[in-house]
């Protein structure tokens, strides 16, 4: 019997991007795998269930049935407790998780002795860039994040000749030159605005400049591990926000882009740089799943400080749901391919990829930083 893989609507509130598009259907089946779909999964991205049909799918008309025949189920969020129960005793699951926001579901996980592969755990290195999924996601994320700095701006981002006079370009200040940060470098100056960089991490500074953005530099660095900066002392914060004070005056809008997975967003932009910025200017913050980067940001709201928009909007890529779906699926495609032998599910556990992503097997959690997390938080 092939492999059966089942992709449900997703539950999440405001969530549009399902887990399969039909190109991705076809390479399955080619692989020997079967596709299930329940109906209408794909109805906010845009893909029709003909679409699905068409490369291969087989249709179920809930999502009660399709967990019923599941061997795998694909996601985009972490599953549900309903999710969990109502699929069978040692089913797989790969969707991204976030165990430390729902430490629960991992328990239930373990009791119903799923594994569980996070598709976010993915290891950042060379061969495994084409299953990346949180840099698929954060491109997609930064160009929104400048076509909404575009929008919400008082001011024009390009340069405008008009019969009125010249309009001078907006000036774009870009926190963070991560894959969404360098992404929303590239949007803004394809819209015209004249932008700057930048980041703790000096190793970026090439790629700032490679899109024609300046690259600003102060007297911190802070190059850390697995291409993330690492966390900066008292003084050094202190430091980073009298230097950058200068520069985020003097721009219109202001995007930021510094996370880290699974711990809270490094708060970068105080209260009184906010207090310094010209009235009209714009904060984008896409740092707002981990509470966000300025002090004043709600997450998920759009407020007004002192003539200041600050917006801290959530799950940002779900507001490209076709092509976010679309590079969502092809990560995992490229994540499965090499577990697919004759139309069965093998993984290789002593390959460093699936080992990293593995976040329950066999009724425990393996992956060690979790469960060591976990357990201390537990004491």
């Amino acid at each position: 019997m092939p492999i059966k893989f089942a992709v449900p609507k997703e539950f999440a509130a405001g969530e549009r991007r399902v887990a399969m598009e039909p190109g991705v259907v076809k390479r399955l089946i080619q692989a020997g795998a079967e596709v299930l779909m329940q109906k209408n999964a794909g109805a906010k991205a845009y893909f029709p269930d003909a679409a699905f049909i068409d490369a291969g799918a087989r249709l179920i008309s809930t999502a009660g049935a399709l967990r019923k025949e599941a061997d795998i189920l694909l996601k985009v969020q972490a599953p549900t407790v309903q999710e969990i129960k109502g699929l069978r005793e040692g089913a797989v699951i790969i969707a991204t998780i976030h165990a430390h926001r729902q430490p629960e579901l991992l328990e239930l996980l373990c009791k119903r002795n799923i594994t569980c592969f996070a598709m976010e755990l993915i290891p950042r290195i060379s061969r495994a860039q084409s299953m990346d999924v949180l840099s698929s996601q954060a491109s997609v994320a930064g160009y929104k994040a400048a076509i909404m700095g575009a929008d919400l701006a008082s001011r024009f981002f390009p340069m405008l000749t008009t019969a009125a006079g010249t309009i001078r370009p907006a000036t774009v200040l870009v926190i963070g030159a991560g894959v969404a940060g360098l992404q929303a470098i590239a949007t803004a100056r394809r819209l015209g605005a004249v932008v700057q960089g930048y980041d703790v991490r000096s190793a970026t500074k090439e790629q700032v400049e490679s899109l024609g953005a300046k690259f600003i530099e102060l007297s911190i660095r802070a190059e850390g591990e697995g291409g993330y900066a690492r966390e900066l002392s008292g003084e050094e914060k202190a430091r980073q926000a009298e230097e950058l004070a200068a520069y985020i005056a003097k721009v219109d809008v202001l995007i930021t882009t510094a996370a880290i997975p699974g711990r809270p967003s490094p708060k970068i932009i105080t209260e009184a740089m906010v207090a310094g910025m010209k009235p009209g200017s714009v904060i984008i913050d896409l740092a707002a799943e981990g509470g966000g980067n300025c002090e004043l940001s709600v997450p998920g709201k759009k407020i007004e400080h002192q003539g200041v928009i600050i917006h801290a909007p959530l799950n940002v890529p779900s507001q490209v749901p076709l092509h976010a779906s679309e590079m969502y699926a092809k990560n995992l495609f490229n994540f499965l391919q090499p577990m697919l032998k004759d139309g069965e599910f093998a993984p290789d556990y002593e390959d460093e990829v699936v080992a990293k992503s593995l976040l329950t097997r066999d009724g425990e959690i393996v992956h060690a930083p979790t469960r060591e997390a976990l357990q201390g938080g537990a004491s």
